[in-house]
């Protein structure tokens, strides 16, 4: 990384955040998952950065680098502390629903092996930061607070286990690419019962300010009827019902996704998450900053 001068105010110092704040997102978004949860973690490393003693500050990106890091650590592991939580109360329930128990741990195994066991939450980062951020094992050491020996050995361990995990989840990628695929041709086809059968009962459709306005402007040409939140599988399915037709397949990150896209670029992007096979949330961005932070490939 590159030395930068000492800054000498809040205000020096909040212009550089700015600048640096997409990649302070796309971070969080590799190693969450979740763009919201990307964002809260944005947020957190602003908060810090106020608290923080601005002057001695020599490196503002790589300061803000590692907070952003140590905050995601500090989230994946409460996500997993409360998935582990689930995991015992659904088993201590399986007795009394013994119809039930092969899907709890089905799904349970598929959320905690594929999401969270696969990679622990320094293996996480260490892979993360080096090899899609390109930071040296000398950068990342004091990060995730080892030696840059032992964050090598980190990511070295991440890659391993994900290789072992390779099969499994391209079984699950190419089940959600069928589901989007699903879910975009039955919106485009006007096909309101198929849509129902794709959508999760709690499903949760969120869009972020640019996305409402860009839907806003095109409501008339057939964009999606977007509302800041919209819950329930009735609510969602008429949102996309004959519309979405600019809206096509995408990977983000080599995880699949659609986008809605103009003239060759993405405008907007859907992100998806699901469960027992259906879609569970939907979440469209539209900011430019965040766009431009992510790995889209059309």
């Amino acid at each position: 990384m590159t030395s930068e001068s000492t800054p000498q105010s809040l205000a020096e110092v909040a212009d550089q955040f700015t600048s640096h704040r997409p990649k302070l997102f796309a971070i969080a978004h590799r190693a969450l998952g979740s763009p919201w949860a990307a964002d809260d973690a944005v947020q957190e490393t602003w908060i810090r950065l106020q608290r923080a003693d601005t002057a001695a500050i020599e490196n503002v990106e790589a300061w803000l680098t590692t907070v952003i890091s140590r905050v995601c650590i500090d989230l994946i592991r409460r996500d997993v502390a409360r998935r582990e939580d689930l995991q015992w109360e659904y088993s201590a329930e399986e007795a009394d629903r013994p119809e039930d128990s092969a899907l709890i741990r089905d799904e349970l195994s598929a959320a905690l092996h594929i999401v969270l066991d696969t990679l622990g939450p320094l293996e996480r980062l260490a892979l993360v930061l080096h090899d899609f951020f390109a930071l040296t094992y000398s950068d990342i050491a004091p990060i995730v607070d080892r030696s840059p020996a032992a964050a090598r050995q980190l990511a070295s361990r991440a890659r391993a286990r994900a290789r072992l995990r390779g099969v499994d989840i391209a079984d699950v990628r190419h089940g959600e690419e069928s589901a989007i695929t699903a879910f975009l041709s039955a919106a485009r086809e006007g096909d309101f019962g198929s849509l129902l059968q794709l959508l999760d009962p709690e499903i949760e459709l969120r869009s972020d300010p640019a996305a409402l306005r860009l839907a806003g402007a095109g409501a008339d040409s057939g964009a999606p009827l977007l509302d800041r939140e919209v819950a329930g599988p009735d609510a969602v399915a008429r949102v996309f019902n004959g519309r979405a037709h600019a809206t096509q397949l995408v990977h983000i990150a080599g995880a699949p996704a659609a986008a809605y896209v103009a003239d060759g670029i993405p405008r907007a992007i859907y992100l998806f998450r699901f469960a027992n096979g259906r879609l569970a949330s939907v979440d469209v961005l539209a900011d430019e900053k965040v766009l431009a932070s992510l790995d889209i490939t059309l």
